[in-house]
């Protein structure tokens, strides 16, 4: 009996657990391997532990380094976007939320002081609702002076690099050698807009903006231009058009009539301007097949010195063309501009919003010279 005794007390000691027929019991693990598993696990989860501390300090933020590793690996395609260029930036900078942009163009002659480029910027500043425009008009120079000129005065100019501008940076008398060059350069740049996906005003730095004409726009079409001599129906494509001002929404269509009104230059000879090849093609089977919305603008709202407003109450711009000359130009765009100053003045003394059509000057003695 003592022996037996001695014996299941060195049996419990090995951690060996009878059952109530003297057989040891399998259902219950030794002791030992307990402690063993327990430790196993605690170096598993130390090294877990240490493994994430390295990643930490590796990264800020772990799961962005995976996710990113990830999309490197399974996103092949994917490119960088590259740097804008000079006219992305400047187009950027200035274009109202929905990518629209007022373009004028300017050279060393219409920037001088007291000219063509101060009475532009000064209609705006005293317009009707047109001085929060002033933040969205691009002077696109064509010689480096101008540029130089309109840096000083305006916070957006853009510079086309041009190797003749010496030669576009003159008065340029209307339809002289550089006056087309001017005019051709200028249209292919407004391609070059509407290849960026921007819509834009473009105006002719000789019309006195005065007031917000976008109230006067026609809805969801695609080319607006104004005229020369308006025939009283908006859709009329007899209208004599003055490619001075126009709205131009960046759509496949209107990409594809620029193209081929710049290129249609050739076929006339390459003497004539933006103007009148634009009325030799607009009824062209290649513009009809575009299905490209146009409509023409009434002069009673935008006004020319060929065909001026009779209202000086409704007018929103007018334009010196049909005035041969720069310093014809700048000398009958002040005495309008004179004129509403005047205006505005006696309108804001009497309470008033309009007046008699009678105290509106128009502007036609300037002459019967297209542009």
């Amino acid at each position: 009996m003592e022996n037996t005794s001695s014996e299941l007390s060195s049996s419990s000691s090995a951690g060996i657990e009878l059952s109530s027929d003297g057989e040891a019991d399998k259902t219950k693990p030794p002791t030992n391997g307990s402690q063993r598993d327990v430790i196993t696990l605690v170096l598993l989860l130390t090294t877990v532990a240490v493994s994430c501390l390295l990643v930490y300090n590796f990264s800020d933020n772990p799961l962005m380094v995976w996710k990113i590793n990830w999309f490197s690996q399974n996103q092949t395609s994917f490119k960088p976007r590259e740097p804008v260029t000079e006219l992305e930036r400047v187009l950027m900078n200035a274009a109202m939320e929905d990518k629209t942009v007022i373009i004028t163009a300017l050279n060393e002659a219409w920037v001088a002081p007291n000219s063509i480029f101060d009475l532009f910027l000064e209609s705006f500043r005293i317009g009707n609702g047109t001085e929060r425009l002033l933040k969205h008009v691009i002077g696109v120079c064509l010689d480096s002076k101008a540029y130089d000129r309109c840096l000083q005065l305006h916070p957006h100019c853009y510079f086309i690099n041009a190797t003749d501008s010496d030669k576009l940076s003159r008065a340029n008398n209307f339809m002289t050698s550089g006056y087309l060059k001017l005019i051709w350069r200028r249209m292919n740049f407004l391609k070059d807009v509407l290849d960026l996906g921007y819509d834009f005003i473009f105006t002719d730095a000789d019309i006195l903006w005065f007031r917000d004409p976008f109230p006067r726009f026609f809805p969801d079409i695609d080319f607006q231009i104004a005229c020369d001599y308006y025939k009283g129906n908006s859709s009329d494509k007899s209208n004599w058009v003055n490619s001075g001002f126009t709205y131009v929404k960046a759509n496949s269509k209107t990409i594809k009539f620029y193209k081929f009104w710049c290129g249609s230059r050739w076929r006339f000879g390459g003497r004539k301007h933006d103007q009148d090849v634009f009325n030799l093609i607009k009824g062209d089977p290649y513009v009809e097949k575009i299905g490209i919305k146009m409509r023409f603008f009434d002069t009673l709202y935008f006004g020319t010195f060929c065909h001026p407003s009779k209202d000086i109450n409704v007018v929103n711009t007018m334009h010196a063309n049909c005035c041969k000359g720069l310093n014809s130009k700048t000398r009958y765009l002040n005495e309008i501009l004179g004129v509403w100053k005047k205006y505005l003045s006696e309108t804001k003394m009497l309470g008033n919003t309009t007046m008699a059509e009678s105290k509106w000057k128009r502007g036609h003695r300037c002459g019967r010279h297209v542009r």
